[in-house]
């Protein structure tokens, strides 16, 4: 891989300019949700987000797991997005539960989900279609 940036690349980073010192949402190729506020970003969108948090939502619950000042790699980041300050960020019916409480709801859908799929799999020989 070249170390030279096209012309999309120049793009990217300029655009991130008008970002700088600004709240944004951060959306990672692994579905994580990082919250923080612009402070640097180089031509490869490689950014600092400081006073960076992970926003973990399950279901209606969600929690901000505070990250500190946070480097990300720009090619694992999807989108980026700037916050609103004057709009509330989540819907009034979310509710705020501890960095325990959402790993628990977590790990309680991630066992539905292979529950749910090794059941099919069991079912596969029924061919219900």
């Amino acid at each position: 891989m070249s170390s030279w940036a096209g012309p999309e690349d120049v793009f990217l980073s300029t655009s991130l300019a008008s970002y700088l010192d600004k709240k944004l949402l951060v959306l990672l190729r692994d579905g994580r949700k990082l919250l923080g506020i612009l402070r640097s970003f180089d031509q490869f969108a490689n950014a600092v987000l400081e006073g960076a948090c992970e926003r973990v939502i399950v279901g209606d619950l969600y929690c901000d797991i505070p990250l500190g000042l946070y480097v990300i790699r720009g090619e694992n980041v999807v989108l980026i997005g700037e916050l609103d300050l004057e709009k509330e960020e989540l819907p009034a019916h979310m509710i705020s539960v501890s960095a325990t409480e959402i790993r628990r709801a977590q790990k309680a859908e991630r066992d539905a989900t292979d529950l749910k799929g090794s059941m099919r799999k069991r079912m596969e020989f029924l061919d219900l279609d």
